[in-house]
């Protein structure tokens, strides 16, 4: 286990090789260093964690300190490393899917300009995000936090020269931002109330300082959990996700579906304590929860592009996540990231192979037919679609989803457990929509087929892994997070179980229904004066970006307009004003004239001499 350090030594030195070698190595090179690199992470990451299972350490934690970094009075604040059940978990979703999506990226990205610039990018990511995860003080979380953040930044504005790549790049890191602010605020509260940033110590501590319910401690809950609903794209910070679809398809797989946009969930499991303390907090977790995980699934019911149908799924996957927290299911929370891990980044690659082969096209209504062109890709997104979707049985996302609903019943938490129900009956309206109306249907273009082991390799593995096999896997989180409330069991959860599996059968049919065939009915339905408001509504995102633009932007702007001669400005433009003044007039005196310099002279010496006298 003393070999822990490796896991994001590897990427980390991968990101140095590229970043310096940018422009001197060759493409095979770059896809050497870069899928080498995390493929090191991974096996290192295989070692430890078995050595970790093998012999568990004393408590049932391993430490290890690798310098200190901050030593300033009573405040320490170490390099130092953390491997639990809870981190071991992370740690293995972020090395293992990471590898196989940059495996994948290697021949997607294949041709592109920046082509180890991009593999930097993605190496420097993870390395951040192993920060993030097995950082045993908030203080280095936090660095790994604003890591991810400036990665994502850079990858999801990869193509540059587009302006609009630019702009949903810095749309996300400027809304990240404000969740990273609240989330800063909240670190330096609890160091001034517990007067450390250790994790452990923290989770110690904050019993014996607050009593349940206190006012200080909500605030802090509530401050942790702004920022967690900035990284993980949960209402009201929400609307950066669909936009960051600009990036490559394999950074969507990566960031926004595997590892980053679930930050703000290990974030919560980690702090479990502070929100046990918060019930306020706690619930308000859940109602964030629920609440995006019906507008997301209403908004993807309309969407076009296929990226953004993946990323609405994505937000809705999230909340199922949030919900789980807030009704104190943190096992199923985590079993559901993990599970939501193998199935999301499966339909990215595979969407990915889809835009690639159908030559950059997004839309779904401009595809058609491509399930004989693209066989391993329409067999990947019928895996995929149908963890997503929680078929019963057969899916690793049904037992992870059906955990989740039992768990709000089982905690009386009837509303949450309803958006829970409601969730389950949409997502495979939208997500059998993508697939009914990309690869059904008469063909519209000629597709062609993806090539090579970098490129079947992944989605295979994936689609293992999204089956009821990938759910056999049970993160090891009981010395960790504390028991759920439907942990003995109960009365109801097969029922339960009944319902939502025929709810997913159910939708399943209602999407064949409408979108296989000639789909008269859904486009009569759509026609109607009332449905085309909604779609436009849900289209763009139930107006939340135009809120936030008459809210936020414009008054900014307003502001920006009325002082833009403010008077600092203007004292400030008084020194280089005189000195262009003066150097006018000078200037005019160096005419050439030989009278106008006789002149001067004679001036200068009157004036001389009149001031010897008056002296």
């Amino acid at each position: 286990m003393n070999l822990l350090f490796l896991t994001f030594l590897f990427p980390l030195v991968g990101f140095l090789i590229l970043a310096f070698g940018r422009g001197r190595i060759s493409e095979n090179t770059a896809a050497v260093v870069g899928v080498g690199s995390l493929g090191l992470s991974f096996l290192s990451a295989i070692w430890v964690g078995s050595q970790f299972l093998l012999h568990p350490p004393a408590g049932g934690a391993y430490s290890q300190v690798l310098w200190t970094w901050m030593s300033v009075d009573s405040f320490h604040a170490p390099f130092a490393l953390r491997l639990d059940g809870l981190s071991l978990t992370m740690m293995g979703v972020i090395t293992g899917v990471g590898f196989f999506i940059h495996l994948f990226a290697s021949w997607y990205m294949r041709g592109e300009e920046g082509y180890e610039r991009f593999f930097s990018y993605m190496n420097l990511f993870v390395a951040s995000m192993l920060f993030l995860v097995l950082a045993d003080n908030l203080l280095f979380l936090y660095f790994g936090w604003e890591g991810v953040g400036l990665c994502s930044y850079l990858l999801i504005g990869f193509y540059y020269k587009d302006p609009a790549n630019g702009y949903a790049a810095r749309k996300s890191f400027v809304i990240t931002r404000v969740g990273d602010t609240f989330m800063a605020i909240g670190l330096f509260l609890l160091f001034r109330e517990l007067g450390t940033l250790n994790i452990q110590e923290i989770l110690t501590l904050a019993p014996q300082h607050w009593q349940v319910g206190n006012a200080t401690c909500e605030l802090a809950a509530i401050l942790l959990l702004l920022g967690a609903v900035g990284k993980s794209a949960q209402l009201p910070l929400q609307t950066w996700l669909p936009d960051a679809m600009a990036g490559p398809t394999p950074v969507s797989a990566l960031i926004h579906a595997a590892t980053m946009v679930t930050a703000g969930v290990y974030l919560i499991a980690r702090t479990h304590t502070i929100f046990q303390l918060a019930p306020i907090a706690l619930e308000l977790v859940g109602v964030v929860g629920a609440v995006t995980l019906l507008i997301a699934c209403f908004s993807a019911l309309v969407q076009t592009d296929i990226k953004r149908i993946l990323a609405y799924s994505t937000m809705s996957q999230i909340g199922y996540m949030f919900l789980a927290l807030g009704v104190g299911a943190w096992s199923a929370a985590i079993f559901h990231l993990m599970m939501h891990a193998f199935f999301k980044a499966l339909l990215f690659l595979a969407a990915g192979g889809v835009i690639n082969a159908c030559h950059h096209e997004q839309d779904i209504f401009k595809m058609g037919g491509l399930r004989k062109q693209l066989p391993v890709a329409y067999a990947s997104f019928w895996i995929g679609g149908a963890a997503l979707a929680a078929l019963p049985l057969i899916s690793a996302g049904f037992y992870s989803k059906d955990e989740i609903l039992w768990e709000a019943l089982a905690s009386h938490h009837m509303w949450l457990l309803a958006a829970g129900v409601l969730g389950a009956f949409l997502t495979p309206i939208y997500t059998f929509r993508l697939i009914f109306v990309a690869f059904h249907g008469e063909a519209k273009l000629q597709a062609h087929r993806g090539q090579g082991v970098s490129y079947w390799l992944p989605l295979v593995v994936l689609m293992v892994l999204s089956t009821f096999i990938g759910a056999l896997i049970h993160p090891p989180l009981a010395n960790v997070l504390p028991a759920s409330p439907g942990e003995a069991g109960g009365h109801g959860k097969e029922t339960l179980a009944l319902i939502s599996g025929s709810l997913s059968i159910i939708g399943i049919l209602i999407a064949a229904g409408l979108f296989l065939g000639e789909r008269k009915l859904v486009t009569a339905i759509a026609n109607t004066g009332p449905a085309r408001l909604l779609r436009r509504w849900w289209f763009y995102a139930w107006g939340f970006d135009w809120l936030y633009r008459w809210l936020f932007e414009k008054p900014f702007l307003a502001l920006v307009a009325i002082n833009r001669r403010d008077l600092v400005d203007f004292t400030a433009g008084i020194i280089p004003a005189v000195a262009r003044w003066s150097h006018d007039i000078l200037s005019a005196t160096e005419n050439g004239r030989v009278r106008w310099y006789a002149a001067s002279i004679a001036a200068g010496a009157i004036a001389v001499m009149a001031a010897m006298m008056l002296a």
